[in-house]
């Protein structure tokens, strides 16, 4: 009885202790599902928070597919159209894009190859069909041929490739689709009018919800990217320079916050070419929506962009300097401070005057390049001649001789050096054939070795502290020469474009405070929208 006692009780011990695990881990199976679901919703949120026109087109899509599924719903227009129906769906969801360029692009391309391909299709049928079956399939397979082969290397052109390959490709897709069916089905003519039908209706879908209901402007996108460029390479550089002369201790979470927000400035201007590019192609297609019909240039746009990007090669140089193995000391720096920054701020100052005359559709002001510039240049220029023995290190004039010295020894020494590499590498490989470990223990060894020699053979040269400095004052200068290219094509830009004339009650002032990196724009109650 006792036996049987304890092995109930172990039973009933056992079954609780396996509920005990269940619920443990219904416990922490709800706990993770429970932040899934607030990760997936931060997430879904975020994606329509930081554009709203993202939700805008997803529901657009959505209407413009509920629109040609009537087609197919409905009796009567079922019957009108016929079963091809689903053709008009497919050409929604693969024409509908997000900008109204890219609509019209996608949609005008496929309209025009469809109509071209069933054209063609119906005359090479209506030659082929007096002759006999056996001509007909010889005559259909090399058509078939021909056409491919010739469509396929059009695509080649960089015109046709630019503007023209989808149109291409759904001209190949329907000339084939046609031609191929016509050798089974009597009536061709039937099947390429439901096509052409089907196509028309979902690219007129596809258009008028791009064009009339919240349309979204591939002009308006290149536009607003060239502004939030400009104006993101300015933030960069007052961040780069307010970082390298700041007087705090290093911080690692405020460092880091600090280096991604200079990186993610400057990168998207650095990764720009693509987008630049399909935008300005895109709004080549669009239609002028705006009650001023002036001409806007895209491609021009585009030029900006390249030297946008050749300017902010300089940026990544001046960032790369607060990341380098070898520093100015802060008191150094602190000798140089006013003038780079007064460099650094009067530069931002005119990238910002850029961005805010292209915003608002103006010419730039003549004085972009201000009396302020050339003076904090000048400054800069008499502050590094001022300091003459702090970039010929810490000897002064024979600082020269004892490096050529130095030279001379390193040149010397280095055939005894070779002579020992090789002595050392015949005794490894003797030691080798005897005993491989020993070997491979000193090729560790001096793996391990190569670093630490190289950074006392740095420290040993007596290079000038200043020397990182003058490579960090140098970018700022390049800058400055830089920067007369941007305003050149700036300057083009309005001109082409027919932006309006600068006036004095367009002069924008910008406070930048010298403890912050964040620019204030304030602008004039008279300024023009």
């Amino acid at each position: 009885m006792c036996s049987i006692g304890v092995a109930v009780s172990t039973v009933v011990s056992d079954k609780y202790s396996r509920m005990d695990v269940l619920k443990k881990r219904a416990r922490v199976y709800m706990e993770t599902t429970k932040i899934y679901l607030a990760l997936t919703f931060r997430d879904v949120w975020k994606v329509g928070h930081d554009d709203p026109r993202r939700a805008i087109h997803s529901l657009k899509v959505g209407i413009s597919l509920t629109l040609v599924s009537l087609l197919y719903l409905l009796e009567p227009l079922y019957k009108g159209v016929g079963e091809n129906v689903i053709w008009a769906v497919m050409t929604v969801v693969v024409v509908l894009e997000f900008t109204a360029g890219a609509t019209l692009c996608k949609g005008l391309n496929r309209g025009l190859g469809t109509l071209l391909a069933g054209s063609l299709a119906f005359l090479f049928e209506f030659i082929a069909r007096e002759s006999g079956k056996v001509f007909y399939a010889v005559f259909i397979g090399a058509s078939v041929f021909l056409i491919g082969a010739t469509s396929t290397y059009l695509r080649f052109f960089p015109s046709v490739k630019k503007n023209y390959d989808y149109g291409v490709v759904i001209f190949l897709l329907t000339f084939n689709l046609i031609t191929i069916s016509s050798y089974r089905v009597d009536d061709v003519l039937k099947i390429a009018r439901e096509r052409l039908y089907t196509m028309a209706i979902g690219s007129g879908v596809c258009i008028l919800m791009s064009l009339f209901v919240f349309p979204i402007w591939s002009g308006e996108d290149l536009h607003n990217s060239t502004v939030s460029k400009l104006e993101g390479l300015a933030k960069s550089i007052e961040d780069c320079v307010n970082e390298y002369f700041s007087d705090r201790e290093p911080d690692a979470g405020k460092d880091k916050l600090t280096e991604d927000s200079i990186y993610n400035n400057y990168k998207s201007v650095l990764d720009s070419k693509s987008t630049d590019e399909t935008l300005a192609l895109h709004a080549s297609w669009e239609p002028r929506h705006s009650w001023h019909c002036n001409p806007f240039p895209w491609q021009q746009y585009v030029k900006l962009g390249a030297v946008l990007r050749h300017f902010g090669y300089t940026v990544v140089g001046l960032h790369g300097s607060l990341q380098t193995e070898i520093q100015t000391p802060k008191s150094v720096r602190l000798l140089f401070k006013d003038p780079c920054t007064r460099l650094a701020t009067e530069v931002s100052k005119a990238l910002m005057e850029l961005a805010e005359s292209i915003r608002s559709h103006r010419q730039c002001s003549p004085e972009v390049l201000s009396d302020r510039l050339h003076q904090a240049l000048q400054d800069l220029d008499t502050a590094l001649k001022s300091q003459p023995r702090l970039f010929l290190g810490p000897n002064g004039p024979n600082n020269t001789a004892s490096m050529l010295a130095l030279a001379a020894e390193t040149a010397r020494s280095k055939p005894e050096k070779h002579l020992s590499s090789v002595k050392t590498e015949f005794s490894a490989l003797s030691e080798w054939r005897s005993k491989r470990v020993s070997k491979q223990s000193v090729e560790a060894e001096g793996k391990f070795l190569r670093p630490t020699l190289s950074k006392i053979a740095i420290t040993s040269l007596e290079f000038s502290e200043a020397l990182p400095f003058a490579a960090f004052a140098a970018l700022l200068v390049e800058m400055v020469a830089k920067l007369d290219l941007v305003i050149e094509e700036v300057e083009e830009l309005g001109r082409v474009a027919c932006f309006k004339e600068f006036e004095i009650g367009d002069d924008v002032v910008l406070n930048v405070a010298d403890d912050k990196s964040k620019m204030e724009i304030n602008l004039p109650s008279n300024t023009a929208e």
